[in-house]
């Protein structure tokens, strides 16, 4: 599998498996079982997924060494500050049934961020966990983050499709050493992106699915990935994009598919504030 170097050196799949919008604990168990067989090695969670008890329950019934595996969570809105983050934490490392996390991301760039940075940076120091990130942070927050702490995030996942390509923001993150990481690869099927005429072209040249492409393109501009799937044949499918390489003509023509917006929905609206901020978890 090929990897990226973190900022602090740890070594990160570029493909994984993300476990979002599947709450049923038995299918997410499933699911995660196959994604390991399949030979995924990173598994993306959160808190607000609902779904961290099965994913850890998967991970020791995969048989899997637990060096072998990348496993990411996320703090949620309602557990932000000093305290908080650091109880939240300990909740998700004992529903995953892990020592330590290989990677933990502040969730959404409200709240008490700040608070929840200096825990992060302290169970980063002692060993919890081995590398520390945001998601859903602009390059302005991601900026004000890093001036006034010490710890530079190694990650910020966001919204990173062939319809909001996030060329800007990634050249501002690898300026700032921060690794860019993509959730909704396929934008969750907006815009009829499985129809797409030169997603399909392009795949047809190399005998490969519209999503094939999509995960191929953006695992060349170095971005991670971590598609979504329950079904055991596409994850396989999603898995094999590593024997064929787009042209720059193609990179090309694909870029010109960006809207350079979001198409779900904005972190400046402040109806969307409103909403994320409201929005508690039972855990």
């Amino acid at each position: 599998m090929q990897k990226v170097k973190l900022n602090n050196g740890v070594e990160m799949p570029i493909l994984g498996y993300g476990v979002y919008q599947i709450p049923d604990a038995e299918e997410c168990k499933r699911s995660v079982l196959d994604a390991i067989n399949t030979g995924y090695r990173s598994i993306d969670t959160a808190a607000a997924y609902m779904n961290e008890e099965a994913v850890g329950k998967a991970i020791k019934e995969s048989g899997v060494a637990r060096e072998d595996l990348f496993v990411t969570t996320k703090l949620w809105v309602q557990d932000t500050g000093y305290e908080n983050t650091k109880k939240a934490f300990e909740k998700s490392l004992n529903k995953l049934q892990l020592d330590y996390l290989d990677l933990y991301l502040i969730h959404q760039p409200f709240g008490d961020v700040y608070g929840s940075w200096r825990a992060m940076e302290e169970l980063y120091k002692e060993g919890k966990v081995k590398t520390i990130g945001i998601s859903n942070f602009q390059a302005d927050r991601v900026l004000d983050l890093i001036i006034h702490n010490e710890v530079v995030p190694a990650v910020n996942q966001i919204e990173t499709h062939p319809f909001n390509q996030q060329i800007e923001t990634q050249k501002f993150l690898e300026e700032n050493k921060v690794q860019i990481e993509s959730w909704g690869p396929f934008a969750e099927g907006r815009n009829d992106l499985f129809k797409n005429e030169l997603l399909q072209t392009i795949g047809k040249k190399y005998n490969k699915s519209v999503a094939q492409v999509v995960l191929r393109w953006l695992v060349q501009r170095s971005v991670v990935v971590i598609p979504k799937s329950v079904s055991k044949e596409r994850m396989a499918v999603n898995f094999n994009i590593f024997d064929f390489e787009l042209t720059k003509e193609e990179i090309n023509k694909i870029a010109v598919l960006d809207m350079k917006k979001s198409l779900f929905f904005d972190h400046h609206d402040p109806e969307i504030v409103k909403w994320i901020g409201s929005r508690k978890l039972d855990i």
